[in-house]
């Protein structure tokens, strides 16, 4: 059955619920938390020295064209684009829904006029993506990073590096805390498992995380920043008990439908035995059905 206790709120703030989210990773004192977490999920091929957060939802250029709500958006010193989605469940074409966003996040740099003199000179564009409670289909079970890229299907060598798609199926970050080797590592670690903390662990006494933490603890929160996590995490806790009672009913549904298809099978089969003439009794031992009721069939 679904979990159908409320949630209870520990010590530290959940980071993967919408509100303690966007505080800490969204707001401008704690940015460089976000900047410190982005040069990880990079691994060195770019290094972000500050970021501009922008407004997070974006109309489209024709009245009745639906906008585009972003997590994060931000800016960084370079001119990149950086989109940072939290997502909780799984979607119908996840896939198609970044490729919009990152699309539309291009189409805007198009200035109304004078195509010619900006000569298409489009601005890095990423979109960062956290899975929290699905995987992308047809992922290998063994990995959890996914870094996508514009490349030659053929060769395999990178075509356009301006545009990239990076997802993190946190399910399946499952490395327990001596396992940690990189400060990666260490953030999906953190993302997973804050909010059953009681404190900050020792290999995690570094400033960026002691900062972390020190936001992340409920008691630091306003009164009005309480109301709105507890109604945030409740909502999470909301949804996430709906899926798992519709994940429950799918099964129920299954096992059934499996059931019903054996039981007719083994009928259709006790019938094609009784046509060929085989005794009652063997039928009997081979189907486990009873004499009277293969005499019935």
């Amino acid at each position: 059955m679904p979990n159908n206790k409320p949630p209870v709120t520990g010590k530290y703030i959940d980071p993967l619920v919408d509100f303690a989210f966007k505080k800490i990773f969204g707001s401008e004192p704690n940015k460089d938390l976000l900047i410190a977490f982005l040069n990880e999920v990079f691994r060195g091929r770019k290094h972000i020295v500050d970021l501009v957060y922008n407004k997070n939802e974006h109309p489209g250029d024709i009245k009745d064209e639906g906008a585009a709500i972003f997590d994060l958006l931000c800016t960084g010193d370079s001119g990149e684009r950086f989109l940072i989605e939290v997502q909780r469940a799984k979607q119908g074409y996840f896939k198609e829904r970044a490729l919009f966003y990152t699309s539309r996040l291009i189409s805007e740099q198009a200035p109304k006029g004078k195509r010619n003199a900006w000569g298409y000179n489009i601005a890095e564009v990423y979109l960062i993506a956290l899975l929290e409670d699905f995987t992308l289909e047809d992922s290998p079970a063994n990995r959890y990073l996914h870094d996508i890229c514009l490349c030659n299907r053929d060769t395999g060598e990178i075509f356009y590096d301006k545009l990239g798609y990076t997802y993190i199926e946190l399910g399946k970050f499952v490395k327990d805390d001596i396992e940690l080797e990189t400060d990666l590592d260490r953030w999906l670690h953190v993302l997973k498992n804050m909010s059953r903390f009681e404190k900050i662990p020792v290999y995690l006494r570094k400033p960026i995380f002691e900062k972390l933490f020190s936001i992340a603890e409920y008691t630091n929160l306003t009164k009005e920043e309480k109301a709105m996590y507890d109604s945030s995490l409740k909502y999470k806790w909301d949804n996430k008990n709906v899926l798992d009672y519709a994940i429950q009913e799918a099964d129920t549904k299954a096992r059934e439908e499996e059931r019903t298809k054996a039981f007719e099978e083994k009928i259709a089969i006790a019938r094609e035995m009784k046509k060929d003439g085989l005794p009652v009794a063997q039928i009997s031992k081979f189907t486990k059905f009873s004499i009277e009721e293969i005499e019935k069939l």
